[in-house]
C-alpha cells in the first residue's frame, strides 16, 4: 500500500511549512486526488488514521483529512467532445477515435492545510 508512504511526505511536507510559519499545530489537511492518480482515497485515509493516532509532528486525533475529488475528463482530438474517461487512454464516446486528451483526474497534491500557533492548556 504505496499510500503509507504518500501519507507520511503529506505529513512531512505539511509540518514542514506550518514550522516555517510558527506552527504547532495543524488542524485540518485538504488533498486532492485524482481518479485517474493511482491514488485510493480510502487506503490514504487510513493511512492518516494510523499516523494521527502516533501524534506525530504537527498533526493528533483532532487534525482533520478532507480528500477533494478531482474527476477525471478527456478531450477529443478530433470533435472535441469533452467525456469523463475510465482509462488514461480512451475511445470517444461520441466519433471512436482515441485521439483523446486527458485534461483532468491525475492530480494528486497538498491544496491546503490550516494550522495555529496556539498552546493545549
Amino acid at each position: 500500500m504505496h499510500e503509507m508512504s504518500l501519507m507520511w511526505e503529506i505529513i512531512n511536507l505539511v509540518s514542514d511549512d506550518a514550522r516555517l510559519k510558527g506552527f504547532n499545530k495543524v488542524s485540518k489537511i485538504d488533498v486532492i486526488v485524482g481518479d485517474l492518480s493511482n491514488v485510493l482515497p480510502d487506503a490514504l485515509e487510513l493511512a492518516f488514521l494510523y499516523f494521527r493516532t502516533d501524534q506525530i509532528s504537527f498533526i493528533d486525533v483532532r487534525t482533520e483529512l478532507h480528500i477533494i475529488r478531482e474527476l477525471a475528463i478527456a478531450k477529443c482530438k478530433s470533435c472535441q467532445l469533452e467525456f469523463e474517461p475510465d482509462y488514461r487512454v480512451a475511445l470517444c464516446p461520441m466519433c471512436g477515435h482515441p485521439n483523446c486528451l486527458l485534461i483532468a483526474g491525475e492530480t494528486f497534491r497538498v491544496e491546503s492545510y490550516e494550522g495555529s500557533d496556539e498552546h493545549e492548556s
